[in-house]
């Protein structure tokens, strides 16, 4: 078999005209319109104006349509995933545990000249007949080649179907916010439907998963899309469709080609993902927890806990550390940290810049696979005098140590951050043994500044800050 060529290679511009001037009519009299100059070397790097009509006759042949087939127990009532909705056949069906055969439809592309086509994990979520259906109206059978559900990703495998048309990889990083944009794909099958639109932000999380960093787009996106390719004016791949609003319209959103260009070999060579780990829990950093931790306008990831002999630890990593950097790489959210070292494969050593307190330090950590499960730890309570901390809580000794919450004052400065359970087991940076420590730590502390709080609650570690000179 010959070496598979990918479409990662910049592909040749698509030739434009520029658009003619448009006359405002005779008689109209307007003020001089200011206008910018572009230098040789930004006219050369800008993107071209986009020809619609030549682009898709360009790329439309790498397009294909994608119905799969499954049996499966239809959805009681009530229980229907949103999936169900936009990119099956809908709920319902002949009655609850009924055994039916379902069909999904979706999009996706040929990315290289081995017969591999590019789609959703989600669209071939227990597929047992995968058909493609190609531009020319060929219809042919595909096997499942390889998945990454973190990423939503899948890879297909047209069999005996070699040296068709593919589509090439553009930069999603070099993509510009308001960048025209074309998507195509198979809404409601509807085949190689073209929709036109910009990019109208980068960077959204979603709440999809743990990589979140999509394109979103106004290129209507319709149930069937999902997989599809959105191309730039090049007509490259800078995104794949993958989600849609459904509460709003021309709100869609798309894996950018970045993301999937770092994965795509090992799906092809191996059908799955190995990614690092490195064995923490973060979280966000408000304003609040800003102001508490001294950090003033830097933020970062704040690791709410540390994995009992796993990277992190090892490397000296303690809770209550801000991760600001990741090799050359800055970290501005807690998402930025998951998807900076899941780019790393397991055993790879990463350089980590952490702020602990006032003090900034250099650590170095040899990352795990992310497979392998991290260990959590619970705090249950047990019984023990009830007695007020100062903050608007009513606390008892949580069994194996610390503070549990058992009410939180509506109109207290815990309202909205704590919550009945919740095991505070450290005020300050200072532990928290039992609920005499809380009311001691809390009546030590300053009221001029937030009073930052690690909180145990169910299996996760958090950071809270209670902001008591607002209340």
């Amino acid at each position: 078999m010959s070496s598979p060529t990918y479409g990662f290679a910049p592909d040749k511009l698509v030739l434009a005209a520029l658009l003619p001037l448009i006359s405002l009519g005779a008689g109209c009299s307007r003020a001089p319109v200011a206008t910018t100059t572009l230098t040789a070397a930004e006219v050369a790097t800008s993107a071209p104006v986009l020809d619609t009509a030549s682009l898709v006759e360009k790329v439309k042949a790498s397009v294909v349509n994608i119905t799969v087939e499954s049996s499966t127990k239809a959805a009681r009532a009530g229980a229907a995933s949103p999936f169900d909705f936009f990119f099956r056949n809908g709920p319902g069906g002949p009655g609850p545990d009924l055994p039916r055969k379902q069909s999904a439809l979706g999009s996706g592309f040929l990315f290289d000249d081995q017969g591999h086509v590019l789609t959703n994990a989600h669209v071939v979520d227990g597929a047992e007949v995968v058909k493609v259906k190609l531009a020319d109206e060929r219809e042919l059978v595909a096997k499942v080649r390889g998945r990454d559900e973190r990423l939503d990703v899948a890879v297909l495998e047209i069999e005996g179907a070699k040296g068709l048309p593919f589509a090439s990889f553009g930069a999603s990083a070099r993509s510009r916010v308001g960048e025209p944009v074309v998507a195509i794909g198979n809404p409601f099958g509807l085949g190689h439907t073209v929709t036109t639109g910009i990019v109208s932000a980068k960077g959204r999380a979603i709440g999809a998963g743990p990589y979140d960093d999509f394109l979103q787009t106004d290129a209507s996106i319709n149930p069937g899309n999902s997989g599809g390719p959105l191309f730039d004016g090049r007509g490259q791949v800078i995104g794949m469709n993958t989600a849609i609003n459904p509460a709003g319209q021309g709100i869609g959103f798309a894996i950018p080609s970045d993301e999937i260009k770092l994965i795509l070999p090992q799906l092809v060579a191996d059908g799955h993902v190995k990614r690092g780990r490195l064995g923490v829990h973060v979280q966000e950093i408000d304003d609040a927890l800003a102001a508490g931790l001294g950090l003033g306008e830097q933020r970062g990831a704040l690791v709410g806990d540390v994995e009992k002999d796993g990277p992190a630890a090892r490397a000296g990593l303690a809770n209550g550390d801000v991760v600001v950097r990741v090799g050359e790489t800055p970290i501005k959210h807690a998402r930025d940290l998951s998807r900076t070292i899941a780019r790393h494969a397991p055993g790879s050593k990463v350089e980590l810049t952490v702020r602990r307190g006032s003090e900034t330090k250099v650590v170095h950590a040899t990352l795990a696979a992310l497979d392998q499960p991290a260990s959590q730890a619970s705090a249950g309570a047990r019984p023990g005098a009830t007695e007020p901390s100062g903050l608007g809580l009513a606390v008892g000794d949580a069994d194996g140590g610390g503070a549990v919450v058992r009410q939180v004052a509506p109109d207290g400065p815990s309202a909205g951050v704590l919550r009945p359970g919740d095991v505070i087991v450290e005020a300050d940076r200072k532990p928290v043994a039992s609920a005499s420590d809380l009311h001691a730590r809390a009546r030590e502390s300053s009221a001029k500044r937030p009073l930052v709080l690690r909180v145990q609650r169910g299996d996760a570690t958090l950071y809270v800050a209670i902001d008591r000179a607002t209340k």
